[in-house]
């Protein structure tokens, strides 16, 4: 048996009965033959009382301690899973980010993986260690510790599995795989046994919370296999690869929905060149994505523009957004934070008339309203007010029949 990267959300090591329950698991693959590299998130809630404990010291923490703070969650369960492992018999050792070679640009909370150095993790598996490797961190070249952002245990696991040639990364999570809509949502929603690498990246950049889209992009790259399946069950997860033959994919796969969203406006803006990379390029250089971006008809050198970014960041993008909204000489600058969007995912979709239309018409016969529209060649996204995000998510999937296989 050939080389696995395991990696065990929050959950999955939220307690200490399931950390010796997944200690068990492990082990079992480890007398069977196969090296295994694991990478852990921290227990539970962990980084949210880090970031409660963090708020009650100061309202504006620096990013380097903030970091550094948040990082030692994933450091607790990495070290309490390599003692459960090394407790029954199966031979472990625990590694920070660093110790693992993994190196970061130097952005706080957000941080880019550059490359990892297998040296270290080579020489503990020639061992016969399990490696248990803290997720959601790295090191960057002024040895200061760097996370990774939302996700970021999942692009640790792919991105170590990328860097050590392995076979998989399997993506232990409290879902059975990937599924055709939030179940929570659509009751009848469907566990895909496979999907492709272009329809996942859709998916988890556009709502479902299963794996993150940095994860998938280093696994499309590197040509990595990812299963995501259960940690609580044996069941079999949803294989995430190059997918099936384009001709005998389904048209439509899955529905997402993501209510992070938050909706911003600069009215009046003069209509010349260069004025959006004067709004777009400070928001780049921040870190910041931008989503769903709509530009009005010019009436008289005057236009309206408005996208669409993560409600956590709304606050960043105001500050930076509002000067030069003054400096151009645009009217104002709104941000509206009770949007939601729901997307329409399917390779099939990819030169198919129609899909748009019948969106469209299905959400009109539900009375409900689109704010703006974004697409991809395999994916149509529609912004609505947040309230009626659950109501479109069960229209889509019904209208087009994702329940059936």
């Amino acid at each position: 048996m050939g080389l696995s990267v395991w990696k065990f959300g929050g959950t999955s090591v939220g307690s200490v009965e399931r950390i010796k329950l997944i200690a068990r698991r492990i082990a079992r693959e480890r007398k069977a033959g196969r090296e295994l590299v694991i990478v852990v998130s921290a227990m539970g809630d962990t980084t949210d009382d880090l970031l409660e404990l963090a708020r009650q010291v100061t309202t504006n923490p620096k990013p380097r301690e903030l970091d550094f703070l948040l990082s030692t969650g994933e450091l607790v369960s990495s070290a309490l899973l390599a003692m459960a492992l090394n407790d029954i018999g199966c031979r472990a050792i625990s590694l920070s980010g660093y110790q693992a070679g993994i190196l970061t640009d130097p952005i706080y909370s957000r941080a880019r993986i550059l490359k990892i150095d297998t040296k270290r993790l080579r020489e503990e598996l020639d061992r016969g260690n399990v490696v248990v490797v803290a997720g959601f961190q790295g090191m960057n070249e002024g040895m200061d510790v760097t996370t990774l952002g939302r996700g970021g245990s999942d692009t640790t696991a792919v991105a170590l599995a990328a860097a050590l040639n392995a076979e998989e990364c399997r993506i232990y999570t409290d879902v059975d795989g990937v599924y055709t809509a939030d179940p929570s949502v659509v009751l009848e929603a469907r566990k895909l046994d496979r999907i492709g690498y272009e329809e996942m990246l859709e998916l988890a950049s556009y709502g479902a919370k299963v794996l993150h889209p940095r994860a998938v992009e280093i696994g499309w790259w590197f040509k990595i296999p990812i299963v995501v399946a259960s940690s609580f069950n044996d069941n079999a997860g949803t294989l995430i690869d190059g997918g099936e033959s384009m001709e005998v994919r389904r048209k439509a796969t899955a529905v997402a929905h993501d209510l992070n969203v938050a909706k911003i406006t600069i009215v009046g803006v003069p209509d010349r060149p260069g004025i959006a990379a004067s709004i777009f390029e400070p928001l780049a250089d921040a870190g910041i994505s931008v989503d769903c971006i709509v530009q009005n008809a010019s009436i008289d050198g005057i236009t309206d523009l408005t996208f669409t970014v993560s409600r956590e960041n709304v606050g960043e993008v105001m500050k930076i957004i509002q000067p030069i909204a003054k400096e151009i000489g645009a009217a104002k600058c709104v941000s509206d934070t009770h949007v939601g969007k729901v997307s329409l995912i399917g390779a099939g979709m990819l030169n198919t008339p129609g899909y748009a239309a019948k969106m469209f018409k299905a959400l009109a016969r539900e009375g409900i309203n689109i704010e703006l529209i974004s697409t991809s060649e395999i994916r149509i996204t529609c912004i609505l007010r947040e309230d009626k995000v659950p109501d479109a998510v069960r229209v889509f999937h019904r209208e087009f029949e994702l329940a059936s296989a």
